[in-house]
């Protein structure tokens, strides 16, 4: 059900995510949304591990819309380090960032990425792009089927993704 997927958000300024969860409200993106502000933390919430061990409170996402710039493991990292995971390998990543640079555009797809948006800073133009995601991303297209794999069956990220 679109309405009932749910959103993970990689996004290290708190600033732009509570701007993005006000964007989310006036484009009545309602869905659940989890946030994470650094790379472990995305990973340890994917793994199911540590304070994200209750899959009741938190579980896998169905579009998990990343940010290049995180703190510990880049965007690039973590794109690299789900799509080597059996149970993550068709999660939609949605590279949100401020970058506009060719190459990291490239190197994201490259790496896995759905797609790849330059933050708006602009209001409306964010609320914008949140009803974008919710007409085609939650609504139109269908979600490929994730899972956590039991305990010990997780990979740890790769050293360098050669970005």
């Amino acid at each position: 059900m679109p309405g009932r997927s749910v959103i993970l958000i990689a996004e290290y300024e708190e600033d732009y995510f509570l701007l993005i969860r006000k964007a989310f409200a006036e484009a009545d993106l309602k869905n659940p949304v989890h946030v994470v502000s650094c790379g472990l933390e995305a990973m340890a919430y994917l793994k199911g591990e540590g304070k994200y061990s209750n899959r009741d409170e938190y579980p896998l996402p169905d579009l998990f819309m990343l940010d290049l710039r995180l703190p510990g493991f880049s965007g690039f990292e973590i794109i690299g380090w789900v799509r080597s995971q059996p149970g993550l390998s068709g999660l939609r990543i949605i590279v949100l960032t401020s970058s506009d640079l060719m190459r990291d555009v490239n190197d994201a797809y490259r790496l896995g990425a759905h797609s790849f948006l330059m933050k708006p800073y602009d209001f409306l133009d964010l609320v914008q792009l949140s009803k974008s995601v919710r007409d085609f991303w939650l609504k139109a297209s269908m979600c490929p089927e994730s899972f956590r794999p039991a305990k010990g069956e997780i990979g740890q990220p790769p050293l360098s993704t050669g970005v």
